[in-house]
């Protein structure tokens, strides 16, 4: 949910991008903690990134002054934690304003905290509650991506429900009309990222199973015994 360039009031756009702030900071040392002391997962990392650009980058017009669009945060968050997504999620919110004209600088504070940080924490407390009580691994991976990209679009419709309130009814009123234009899309688009974010860890798995094994994804024993994880995964 990129909200466009200039379109928040400045004291909003300030605020936003120093609540997001620490997220980003503790964001990079995570991601260089993980990154010196596994250099061999820097491949899947780059695929975590790569995953969030594209995937973001498919947008379809909603609201006036935003878009609605997958998000991709969903998969790095169970792979990585949310610290570092918000980092890869920072990287692909910056790229897309300055080489897309998606999103913007202005706006940069505001859609981070949307897309990179209240998402992926959403889609991966979904995930690791689910996986507490034992449910297939590929349906919490379905769940994790879904509320990942669903909590990115109702965190936006606050951030401009509070920057445009309606005239009548305040806040509550358009953050109502914010919210029912954004899940017309945002819906289908939720479920079907959930969908795609599944098959693309069904071949994790086939490809890199030790490395999903030591980022605690798969279990020890599913790498060696056929656990459910494994079996749910075929």
């Amino acid at each position: 949910m990129h909200i466009a360039e200039g379109f928040l009031p400045p004291a909003h756009a300030i605020a936003w991008g120093a609540a997001s702030a620490p997220f980003v900071v503790h964001g990079v040392r995570s991601l260089t903690r993980e990154v010196r002391e596994h250099p061999e997962s820097t491949l899947l990392l780059g695929a975590s990134g790569a995953f969030t650009f594209v995937l973001s980058a498919l947008k379809l017009p909603s609201v006036t002054g935003s878009c609605s669009h997958p998000t991709g945060t969903g998969l790095g968050a169970i792979l990585f934690r949310p610290p570092v997504m918000a980092v890869l999620g920072t990287i692909t919110l910056l790229f897309q304003a300055l080489l897309l004209a998606h999103g913007g600088l202005t706006t940069l504070g505001a859609n981070v905290f949307s897309m990179a940080v209240v998402g992926p924490w959403a889609g991966y407390g979904a995930y690791r509650l689910l996986r507490r009580y034992d449910v297939p691994l590929m349906v919490t991976v379905f769940c994790g991506a879904f509320v990942a990209d669903l909590s990115t679009y109702c965190v936006t419709s606050v951030q401009l429900a509070l920057a445009f309130p309606d005239p009548g009814s305040g806040f509550l009123g358009a953050l109502g009309k914010f919210g029912s234009v954004f899940a017309v899309t945002q819906i289908p688009l939720a479920v079907s990222e959930g969908l795609l974010t599944v098959v693309v860890m069904r071949l994790l798995v086939q490809s890199s199973k030790g490395e999903l094994t030591r980022l605690g994804v798969l279990s020890a024993k599913s790498g060696t015994t056929g656990s459910k994880e494994q079996a749910v995964a075929r």
